[in-house]
């Protein structure tokens, strides 16, 4: 069984590059004009269930559950062929 030390000597680094990466993708959007839509909304959501997941539940899977589309009706129709990676309703 690994220890803490082990999981931080495996993979400290690639998430420190992930933090510094998600830091400047912010950075980006505020030097620049315009509103934000449902996407930041459902990102800004998945950051706080990350740092505080609900009890009973793991970060990824806050993480997750944040980001999906938690609709039970089917839509009339396709309008896009792909996905938006969050809830429109964010």
């Amino acid at each position: 069984m690994p220890t803490k030390t082990d999981i931080l000597d495996l993979y400290f680094m690639d998430s420190r590059y992930k933090l510094l990466d998600i830091a400047a993708y912010l950075d980006r959007l505020d030097r620049h004009d315009g509103e934000l839509d449902f996407r930041q909304r459902g990102f800004d959501k998945a950051l706080a269930a990350m740092q505080a997941p609900p009890t009973g539940k793991s970060r990824a899977q806050a993480v997750l559950e944040a980001l999906s589309d938690h609709s039970t009706e089917p839509a009339d129709a396709a309008t896009i062929q792909f996905a938006f990676g969050a809830p429109q309703d964010s």
